[in-house]
């Protein structure tokens, strides 16, 4: 490679500069800036970055034309000269400051390149130090320091941030939005970490970082072994339906922890009305999260879900389109597969998953499991007929529904796999 002067360097755009770097194996040369590079460049080339030939020339010429002024200046001096001669030397030396301009730019020009990147340096670093993010995505402020440490459960916002109550009784604690993405918090996670007092323009004081989620390391959790591959097993705990009306349910279809229970019959056969029954047992049961999403029902319906004191997920009502219905849907199952990877056992409650595409219900319905050494999803939905994969069916009778038997149980149609485990 020819050896190549600091102006011609400087006269190449940054794409070419970095293939010249390349082939010089210089280190780390997608990171520096161009005056930098092309100091590193002649470096390597052998040189000393501030003194090329390039340089060496440009400051020669203007010494020598110095060197001539003066001469000339000297030589008008002291000699007698013509009127005529003389304004000669006047314009000459009125000429000299215009010719030292270009020597005075280019010798400013160089130092001005070498100082701009320590110049700049400070400034461009001092913000991006001041709000540095921790570990888990927040940003700490150096100058305050926290003064206590909350714990309390996460209360997810509209916006995506959250709030945190505190156990001891203290001010609400703000969470980021970016640390409950980072850390894919849910409703109901339990979180502690250090405080950021309120500034002046805001109403809550700041969890600086997230430390811990349910108990366990923030990191360990965040970051875990993904929830398809970790290792489930047939239920094994039975969730108790105690009221009288559902015992006939809990003989004919027992579920548990982790089963994936399809309740289905025809239109009027009261899917509805029992599903929403379940929910309510399932609220009372002792250690059970249950989220709802009304996906597909009727729009009078979700007032009797809020009288009947269940708190709904989602309420996508007919006539929306199933896209809607399906992100509804998909987004308690993403919420519902995080806490089961932290050790919550939680039970999703969809009506209905009719008029979806077969692709959305067979991933709702899968995702349900008894993971072996962590908590558990259950999903419970109902349908026109069976989906697949179910491990309890619920059938239902219309004629026994019109005959105002609840519930129309059709127990020749309904059954569990592995009832035996279930205790």
């Amino acid at each position: 490679m020819p050896v190549l002067t600091r102006s011609a360097l400087s006269a190449s755009p940054l794409a070419d500069l970095h293939l010249i770097a390349g082939e010089l194996g210089l280190d780390g040369y997608r990171r520096l800036r161009k005056a930098e590079l092309v100091d590193r460049i002649l470096e390597r080339q052998g040189g000393a970055p501030a003194a090329d030939a390039d340089t060496a020339a440009a400051d020669e010429a203007p010494a020598t034309k110095r060197r001539g002024r003066r001469r000339r200046r000297d030589a008008d001096a002291g000699s007698e000269q013509a009127p005529d001669d003389v304004a000669s030397a006047d314009d000459a030396d009125l000429a000299a400051p215009v010719e030292d301009a270009p020597e005075d730019a280019a010798d400013a020009e160089p130092a001005r390149r070498e100082r701009a990147p320590r110049d700049r340096t400070p400034r461009d670093r001092a913000p991006r130090d001041r709000s540095a993010q921790t570990d888990n995505g927040s940003k700490a402020d150096s100058p305050e320091a926290a003064e206590r440490t909350v714990e309390g459960v996460v209360t997810l916002q509209s916006g995506g941030s959250g709030l945190v109550t505190a156990e001891d009784g203290g001010d609400d604690v703000y969470v980021s939005a970016a640390q409950v993405r980072r850390c894919e918090l849910v409703d109901g996670d339990r979180v502690s970490g250090p405080v950021r007092p309120a500034r002046r323009s805001e109403r809550h004081p700041s969890l600086a970082r997230v430390e811990q989620i349910n108990g366990r390391p923030a990191d360990e959790v965040s970051e875990g072994t993904p929830y398809d591959t970790l290792e489930c097993a047939y239920p094994t705990a039975r969730l108790a339906l105690a009221s009288p009306e559902l015992k006939a349910v809990a003989d004919a279809a027992p579920f548990g922890r982790g089963s994936r229970v399809t309740i289905t019959g025809a239109a009027l056969s009261g899917k509805t009305e029992l599903l929403q029954k379940i929910a309510a047992e399932l609220v009372a049961a002792d250690g059970v999260e249950v989220l709802t999403v009304l996906a597909g029902s009727r729009p009078e319906e979700a007032g009797s879900w809020k009288t009947a004191q269940l708190e709904l997920q989602a309420n996508v009502a007919l006539p929306a389109p199933p896209e809607a219905r399906a992100r509804a849907i998909e987004g308690a199952i993403d919420a519902g597969r995080r806490m089961a990877t932290r050790g919550q056992d939680v039970a999703i409650v969809i009506d209905t998953l009719e008029g979806l595409d077969r692709g959305v219900v067979r991933r709702a319905l899968g995702a349900a499991r008894n993971l072996t050494d962590s908590g558990s999803l259950t999903v419970i939905a109902t349908a026109a007929a069976p989906i697949g994969g179910e491990t309890t069916v619920i059938a239902l009778d219309r004629a026994q529904a019109a005959a105002g038997q609840f519930p129309a149980l059709d127990l020749q149609a309904s059954g569990t796999v592995r009832a035996d485990l279930l205790s």
